[in-house]
């Protein structure tokens, strides 16, 4: 059988809710792509998120919109497991599952946002996730270039897992499966979800903060209109 020249190469893995799916998701995972080296980013909408309030919108509905913002792009694709299981949403089983589907040399690289990073602790087994991926850091807006930030955020997860190690050099992703932690900067992109379902519940316009096609399903479906 053949593989295509992307079936080796580091595959980004970036979760959320995409309550809905915006440009600011969307230029993340293209720049972690261009910077990391990743052969293609899968997005894995959360089906039922358990450290926050219930989305706004179906999972369904989530699953769509990002199928719809994903299309023409090869290089993202999307992962439809967590909406369809009937369980919570917790990243570290989604890794086991990754990697049963793709075996235990293909380097993973889960993508995380600086916040979230620093909150690893109160993930649901968080010291597994070194043992299954690299993980990936964005600098977000606003905050302080890494090279100032990151021994402080990063103290807590190098610590408890010792085999983890900081890098600097994204060709490092493919020698090894798992236990990089690399930082990298994205583009300032002042845009949240929560920002694009006030602007619609208050009846204003969105356009340009995320893609024609979601709009338009938003539009279609009534999501986040206020009763």
């Amino acid at each position: 059988m053949t593989t295509t020249p992307t079936e080796h190469s580091p595959l980004g893995l970036l979760g959320g809710t995409f309550d809905p799916i915006h440009l600011g998701h969307l230029r993340l995972a293209e720049e972690a792509r261009e910077a990391l080296a990743l052969g293609a980013v899968r997005l894995i909408p959360a089906g039922q998120p358990p450290h926050r309030e219930a989305p706004s919108s179906s999972a369904a509905d989530r699953l769509a919109m990002v199928r719809l913002a994903t299309a023409g792009n090869p290089a993202l694709e999307v992962d439809d497991s967590e909406v369809l299981s009937s369980a919570h949403s917790y990243t570290v089983p989604t890794l086991e599952r990754l990697r049963r589907e793709l075996g235990a040399q293909r380097p993973l690289v889960l993508i995380l946002g600086a916040d979230a990073f620093a909150g690893l602790p109160s993930w649901h087994r968080w010291e597994a996730l070194f043992t299954l991926a690299h993980i990936a850091v964005a600098n977000r807006p606003g905050h302080a270039p890494h090279g100032r930030r990151w021994p402080g955020v990063l103290s807590a997860a190098l610590e408890a897992a010792t085999r983890t190690r900081l890098c600097r050099e994204p060709a490092r992703l493919a020698a090894q499966p798992a236990g990089l932690v690399l930082p990298f900067d994205m583009t300032p992109l002042g845009i949240s979800a929560s920002l694009i379902r006030d602007l619609l519940a208050q009846g204003s316009s969105a356009r340009y903060l995320l893609p024609d096609p979601v709009l338009d399903y938003i539009g279609l479906h009534h999501l986040y209109r206020r009763n």
